[in-house]
């Protein structure tokens, strides 16, 4: 039962936000008593880190997945995006934004093993990359993962990108490009660029 009401609890943060949807409104949609939830969570505070916690937990498994799988570190980054948007459903209601705005203690500790996660990942991917050809020998790899968790983090900021006038999908991809640009080595080059022409 538990993983049954962090699994909706989930859909539901993730469409309509975690300020918006209340106990009563999981218990509604799952066709179970308030009672149920508060016996596996003791208030709604207990339910949105675990749900948190969760998907941070799905989507890294998903990561590391992409990661044996992708043919090379470019299309490793675009397959990483795509799986990304779909379990984040878009980020439609700003769950970032909600949840730093109103569990910021919650917020802090996921953007730590984010932080973590991506500069490990990043890291890895980006020494096969020069490895293999793909990327410049003269990257400094440390400096770049971590410039890339920079930006990935600053253009979901609503201040900086409003959602009004951004889609994160466009800047999803438009940061990617930008970034792949900046360290392709010839070969790599000529993989983006055929990469993004069969996308579009």
């Amino acid at each position: 039962m538990r993983e049954k009401i962090i699994h909706k609890a989930s859909e539901l943060f993730l469409t309509l936000g975690f300020k918006s949807v209340t106990m009563d409104d999981i218990a509604s949609a799952m066709g179970i008593s308030k009672k149920t939830i508060y016996v596996h969570f003791n208030n709604k505070t207990k339910l949105v880190e675990a749900v948190t916690f969760h998907l941070f937990d799905t989507i890294c498994d998903g990561i590391d997945d992409i990661c044996e799988k992708a043919p090379n570190p470019i299309e490793e980054l675009y397959s990483i995006k795509m799986f990304v948007m779909h379990h984040l459903k878009n980020e439609q209601s700003s769950p970032q934004y909600q949840l730093k705005k109103y569990y910021p203690q919650i917020y802090d500790a996921l953007k730590y093993k984010q932080f973590e996660k991506m500069h490990a990942s990043v890291q890895e991917s980006l020494e096969e990359g020069v490895k293999t050809g793909v990327f410049r020998s003269s990257i400094d790899v440390d400096f770049i993962s971590r410039m890339y968790f920079t930006g990935m983090t600053g253009i979901k900021d609503n201040m900086f990108f409003p959602s009004e006038q951004y889609q994160m999908n466009y800047l999803m991809e438009s940061y990617l490009e930008y970034h792949l640009r900046a360290i392709v080595s010839e070969k790599g080059m000529t993989i983006l660029n055929n990469f993004i022409n069969n996308q579009s």
